[in-house]
């Protein structure tokens, strides 16, 4: 699922899971990982300066067009969890991420995830490049 290749820029972020996300077992319910990755995503594109508000004003819209996630072990009720965002290309018209999810409970990943997303123009619905400004911003925080 990943690639076998450095990243060109991660990003942490730090999510505690809740009593209303867990399931009888008092898993995080499997769904739920899709909704720490947008979280995620989100806040690593708004770490860059730049924002999904800021893309619908300019017009362009992001969809998801592909998941995978690989259930290594369960998260439980209350736990702190690190999400690494890992992007390991600059986009062009998708926007590939790749997820893993972490706990002080376990060395390795619990979750592994990956989804793509498509810039598109919101006028025509048809896939665009990246906006400009947002692969510099990108292209700025890689080189940093």
């Amino acid at each position: 699922m990943f690639p076998e290749k450095e990243p060109v820029y991660t990003y942490p972020h730090q999510l505690r899971s809740r009593y209303g996300e867990t399931d009888k077992m008092g898993y995080v319910y499997y769904g739920r990982y899709l909704e720490y990755f947008e979280e995620s995503r989100t806040e690593m594109i708004r770490s860059l300066g730049f924002s999904y508000a800021r893309l619908e004003d300019n017009g362009v819209m992001l969809p998801v067009v592909h998941t995978e996630v690989d259930y290594k072990a369960p998260v439980f009720y209350d736990e702190l969890m690190k999400i690494e965002v890992l992007l390991y290309d600059i986009p062009s018209v998708k926007l590939e991420t790749y997820y893993r999810v972490f706990t002080d409970r376990r060395e390795a990943p619990h979750i592994l995830g990956k989804v793509v997303l498509c810039f598109m123009k919101e006028e025509t619905r048809k896939p665009c490049r990246a906006p400009a400004d947002f692969i510099d911003n990108l292209s700025s925080a890689v080189e940093s």
